[in-house]
């Protein structure tokens, strides 16, 4: 019926019968197609799609929105004319066959967790210019979000001789130094973003000490890296804290008690993440840091305290 419509082989009658009677449309399809015949060459025929749409239940609406193969038209409609109604505006967002030039008039509706889920896809983020700017530009951002987009937009490297340290660091061959060095060094951070997320495991291992957080940030959302990696990157004493923290508060990671393990070892590791991490420690790792000097203090004197409770005999 969609291609019958866009081809124009679909006669007036037919149309108006579409905007009264979805037939034998599931109703998602029916939304669809109204969405096109909602902006039809025929007034009337416009008119009478857009009153059907307008009447249509919200869940409907947000199913049909959650279809990939969608027309463009259903997309624009809603966003036009829908995007004030909960949950609209996420489900534009969450739908990668959403235009971008849809999506950014809606931007400024979006909810905290539709905000947070895009920056789960810094692909597709430093891949549409237009969504950052206008993501940028609102309100819905929180200033640590607004930092990481405008770091999307640098074209100059950020703390170059920390780069350079950070490549000595990960890779000893000096000759593979100088490559990875040459082939980064020219690159803009949305450049070094893709590098991140679809390069090699000796480029990830570079570009997690990057000093741009939404390079690191990009690195652990690669759907190449392996746990193993995770857990070199997490005994790092030269990465930085907010890299460590990042790692620490993936859902994903946590599960891992081996990198959770590493993290409470690195003296780098930021002190309310230990801390919090602490009671999951097994009892012979909790043994291990009470002597380890490496570790603050408050770590060692809080993980001895723990293991005292746990001595302690039950009443």
């Amino acid at each position: 019926m969609r291609d019958e419509i866009l081809s124009g082989h679909t006669t007036r009658e037919q149309k108006i019968a579409i905007c009264t009677d979805a037939g034998s449309l599931a109703a998602e399809e029916h939304i669809e197609v109204l969405a096109i015949l909602a902006a039809d060459s025929d007034e009337s025929i416009r008119e009478a799609a857009a009153r059907t749409l307008q009447a249509q239940p919200l869940p409907i609406i947000l199913k049909a929105l959650t279809r990939t193969d969608a027309a463009p038209q259903m997309f624009a409609y809603c966003a036009g004319d829908f995007s004030r109604r909960p949950g609209v505006a996420d489900a534009l967002a969450r739908n990668l066959s959403c235009p971008i030039e849809v999506l950014r008039p809606v931007v400024r509706f979006l909810s905290v967790t539709a905000v947070q889920d895009l920056f789960e896809d810094l692909d597709r983020l430093s891949t549409s210019p237009p969504l950052v700017e206008s993501l940028i530009a609102s309100t819905v951002i929180n200033a640590e979000q607004r930092a990481q987009l405008l770091d999307l937009q640098r074209e100059d490297l950020d703390a170059p001789e920390a780069f350079v340290q950070a490549a000595e660091a990960a890779e000893p061959d000096p000759a593979k130094r100088t490559t990875l060095l040459q082939k980064f060094s020219t690159m803009r951070v949305v450049e070094r973003v893709q590098r991140a997320i679809k390069g090699s495991r000796d480029e990830r291992g570079l570009l997690i000490r990057d000093p741009c957080r939404v390079v690191q940030r990009a690195v652990l959302q690669s759907s190449q890296l392996t746990e193993r990696e995770v857990e070199s990157f997490a005994g790092m004493a030269s990465l930085g804290e907010e890299a460590l923290r990042m790692i620490a508060t993936n859902r994903k990671y946590r599960k891992n008690y081996t990198i959770m393990r590493t993290l409470m070892f690195n003296p780098k590791t930021p002190l309310e993440i230990t801390l919090h991490l602490l009671p999951t420690v097994k009892a012979t790792d909790l043994k291990m840091m009470i002597t380890n000097k490496n570790i603050p203090e408050t770590l060692r004197t809080t993980a001895n305290r723990l293991q005292r409770q746990r001595s302690a005999p039950k009443e």
